[in-house]
């Protein structure tokens, strides 16, 4: 088995070349957005944003159970209606000319197929099964097999998780597959094989017809699924057979290559091609994770750490391989050559809740508003709605405000970040968050100001957990919507770390990574740095650490590991 890196595109004719646009489609947790991007200089053309209505519904997840799934036709609702969207925009003289489109997601999201690459819960004996849909990222029902995955590999001999950071998450590939088989009957005797999100999209892109045909990615291959070069491919069939028997028939159809995405995955099919609006040439690219491509569209540098921040966090790290050869990063998400920029060692850790333990807090403090406004008999209904979507939509912008007046305290509220467990590092999603030093005088911007706080130190661990193993950061990279919207998180992030922080200019780094590989794959440009180095809109806003508060951050700093040590301990 081997990882396949440059398979460039030979021959591109001349209408091919004319070719000077490109789609990057970038599905997150809540939503899906698509770009159109002039692949001369990265200018977006459009951009077109669509929200999935099963999951706004709260279909399928039971968040006391930690279960959440997502129905695959708001994946295929939403590709179709954003491209469109794009297109019509963008104009026809545009539409003629769309050289690639390339697609990140989520991850790990994986999902149950047939033998002919259909979801499961697309067939109509499923389509209300949520152990037929995908298992989004934040899927924590896994947690015992993870358990187990990891028990079994201890005692296995060959360590086979050293790759991914010695630790095997509930929020993989694996353990997610193997919890839904277990508890799944149905399923289990319906399904062929199982993919990743990533995977799946190019493979119904352009048309596949069997399993056999989805290109899978090095990304979700490497960092998810226990992949490693240095292992040839998979750990050895006996390690998944004597785990449990269940695992033998997917991992017989796991494939003998894997692919950076800087590859063409094929053309778009006729049909999607019609149903887009788009000419059967345009290539396809091989799919990747949303915050690796995220990492390309903000202009990744070797050491520099990326931060994809948006409900997690998942922080990319570039080294050129001659400079990591031996290395073994310890309690990280994996370390995979070409994962992010194909010749290089991309390394991924990242925090299991961070935009979502803000939205955590507002929606405690929204609860009245929802459960007591609107049954108020002195304002009607729509009065009601109005009123509720208008303090929510001020909450915390008015928090952070408030927040970053507070003088900082040493012996302040302390929060611990671990509302979604730990990813990393060392990850352990048995954790759970806490606050501690309330008062009768702690209101909500004092407690809001801890759990930013936590974040922050969550931020800081991982950093340390780098330098820890030998790996040097040179500098941070910011991107997302919180990176862009919210100065106070990101100057205390500066503060807490003590090191400068940068800000990438564009507010959809994931869709124009997407971009620069579909660009790449195009053949426009020979190299995906070479494509970012074209495309990339540069930095803005830096954050510059204030030396006087970091030596504060210290101590609490301090005061938040010893509260994290006491929580995991008991």
């Amino acid at each position: 088995m081997r990882v396949v890196r440059y398979e460039k595109l030979t021959t591109i004719n001349n209408k091919q070349m004319k070719s000077n646009y490109c789609i990057g489609v970038d599905f997150g947790t809540d939503s899906v957005r698509s770009i159109i991007v002039d692949a001369s200089n990265g200018e977006e053309v459009a951009v077109a944003v669509h929200f999935y209505k099963r999951w706004q519904d709260g279909l399928y997840c039971d968040p006391s159970q930690n279960q959440f799934r997502q129905h695959p036709q708001d994946y295929v609702e939403g590709l179709e209606v954003t491209v469109r969207q794009c297109l019509n925009e963008a104009g026809d003289a545009v539409r003629r000319n769309i050289a690639a489109i390339s697609v990140d997601t989520t991850g790990s999201t994986p999902v149950a197929v047939n033998e002919a690459g259909i979801p499961l819960a697309l067939l109509s004996d499923f389509r209300d099964n949520p152990n037929a849909m995908f298992v989004l990222w934040k899927d924590h029902t896994a947690v015992k097999e993870a358990t187990e995955i990891n028990a079994h590999a201890a005692g296995f001999g060959n360590n086979y998780l050293k790759y991914v950071g010695g630790i095997y998450s509930s929020e993989w590939y694996w353990a997610k597959l193997m919890h839904v088989l277990l508890v799944d009957e149905r399923v289990r005797k319906a399904c062929y094989s199982w993919v990743e999100h990533c995977d799946w999209m190019p493979f119904l892109l352009t048309g596949g017809r069997h399993v056999d045909e989805i290109k899978r990615s090095v990304c979700t291959a490497g960092h998810k699924g226990l992949w490693a070069e240095g292992f040839n491919g998979l750990p050895p069939k006996t390690f998944f057979s004597s785990l449990d028997p269940i695992l033998t028939p997917i991992y017989d159809t796991y494939p003998n290559k894997v692919y950076t995405a800087d590859q063409c995955a094929g053309n778009l099919s006729k049909e999607w091609a019609e149903r887009l609006g788009l000419p059967n040439e345009v290539f396809v690219g091989v799919g990747a994770m949303d915050a690796h491509m995220g990492a390309v569209g903000g202009q990744i540098e070797p050491y520099h750490l990326s931060k994809v921040m948006g409900t997690s966090t998942c922080d990319m790290l570039v080294v050129p391989k001659n400079e990591f050869e031996g290395k073994i990063v310890s309690g990280i998400c994996g370390q995979v050559e070409g994962s992010i920029i194909p010749g290089m060692i991309g390394l991924e850790a990242g925090q299991s809740a961070f935009g979502d333990t803000y939205a955590w807090f507002k929606r405690l403090l929204s609860w009245p508003l929802h459960h007591l406004l609107t049954q108020s008999n002195r304002i009607d209904a729509d009065t009601a709605k109005l009123l509720i979507a208008d303090v929510e939509d001020r909450l915390l912008h008015e928090l952070n405000g408030q927040a970053a007046m507070l003088p900082l305290q040493i012996d302040g509220e302390l929060a611990i970040d671990w509302l979604n467990g730990r990813r990393t590092p060392d990850a352990n999603q048995l954790l759970k968050g806490a606050v501690s030093g309330l008062s009768l005088g702690s209101d909500a911007p004092r407690i809001f100001r801890a759990l930013v706080e936590a974040t922050c130190f969550g931020a800081r661990k991982i950093v340390e957990r780098f330098q820890l193993e030998g790996i040097p950061i040179k500098g941070l990279i910011g991107v997302g919507g919180i990176a862009q919207k919210s100065p106070f998180v990101m100057q205390m992030l500066a503060d807490v770390i003590a090191i400068p922080l940068r800000i990438h200019q564009s507010e959809q780094t994931c869709a124009l990574g997407a971009a620069m590989f579909a660009a790449t794959v195009a053949g426009i440009y020979p190299s995906v740095e070479d494509a970012m180095q074209a495309m990339g809109k540069g930095f803005g806003r830096e954050y510059v650490p204030n030396k006087e508060k970091s030596i504060l951050y210290d101590q609490r700093y301090q005061q938040y590991l010893a509260l994290g040590d006491c929580l995991e301990k008991n």
